[in-house]
């Protein structure tokens, strides 16, 4: 018998980074479907108090509970609690307002946010090249977005602040040292989401729940806590600058599921702002990966 070929880690990491893509995108359907019987806060709820407890007994099974980490970091975990839980309000704000798939392209800006983040705050070096293709990002941005016209939504400006908290967050995240358990770190940010949305709910009222979205929302931790996981997994699985690009396959889920569950579909202005801002990013990774090949 022929001796099958082996996986090697590179092909290994972008399926994993595609099922990441597409465990947040179907999560993003399942909750954006809810929120037509649900309200925002209580789904929040639900949702978290699943996904906490999977995360606590994942957790507690690698033995990742401990808090032995500096004062110093503690203080950046409760920061990255902070700008999760803002991007996470924002973003499920926009996206039961917004076609799916404008949200996920405005979040595909993020590799050029956190770039910017990241010189403009940590003094990185970034070349004109890369300056050049965040201004092209940018203007896609815009394009989706556009503000004063008449398909401009105050929800858009609702994703671009999920897209500044999303990247507070990365760049917070930066600052932690590696004593840090990821799980715990994880952990954290659930909870702190969950007893949030549970306070909102308990003053806002609790209303019934129908099975059809009680369903769609437990399968949606599911999802999201398996999204965590892949996304977790693949960063130290093969070479990340050819994985990375594999990222962008959230926005093919996005218009496929956005038009098969929604009956959404982009206009060539948005399609022309998403196409943008993903060449953008995706020659922000060839650059990186360009200079790393050169050092």
């Amino acid at each position: 018998m022929r001796s099958s070929k082996r996986v090697t880690p590179n092909f290994r990491g972008a399926l994993l980074m595609m099922g990441s893509m597409a465990a947040f995108t179907i999560n993003d359907t399942l909750i954006k479907a809810a929120g037509a019987q649900l309200p925002l806060f209580q789904m929040v709820a639900i949702r978290g108090v699943l996904a906490t407890i999977l995360v606590y007994l994942l957790a507690r099974y690698y033995g990742a509970l401990h808090l032995n980490f500096p004062r110093h970091d503690k203080w950046l975990v409760a920061a990255r609690c902070l700008a999760e839980l803002l991007a996470t309000i924002f973003f499920l704000v926009a996206l039961l307002h917004m076609p799916l798939a404008n949200v996920t392209a405005i979040l595909l800006a993020l590799p050029l946010t956190v770039t910017l983040g990241a010189a403009l705050f940590f003094q990185e070096h970034i070349g004109w090249r890369r300056i050049l293709a965040i201004v092209f990002g940018f203007a896609g941005m815009l394009l989706i977005v556009r503000p004063g016209t008449d398909g401009f939504s105050i929800y858009a400006i609702y994703a671009l602040i999920a897209v500044a908290s999303v990247t507070a967050r990365d760049l917070i995240t930066r600052r932690m040292s590696v004593h840090v358990p990821s799980f715990a770190v994880t952990l954290a940010t659930t909870a702190t989401i969950t007893l949030t949305a549970v306070l909102v709910t308990s003053v806002s009222g609790w209303v019934p729940v129908p099975a059809a979205a009680g369903s769609m929302v437990a399968c949606a931790a599911v999802f999201v806590l398996t999204g965590y996981l892949f996304s977790v997994i693949v960063m130290r699985t093969g070479e990340i600058g050819f994985i990375a690009p594999f990222r962008y396959s959230s926005l093919i889920w996005a218009l496929g599921l956005g038009w098969a569950v929604f009956g959404d579909w982009p206009d060539r202005i948005t399609m022309a702002g998403a196409a943008l801002v993903v060449g953008a990013g995706m020659f922000m990774l060839f650059r990186e990966r360009t200079r790393q090949s050169a050092e």
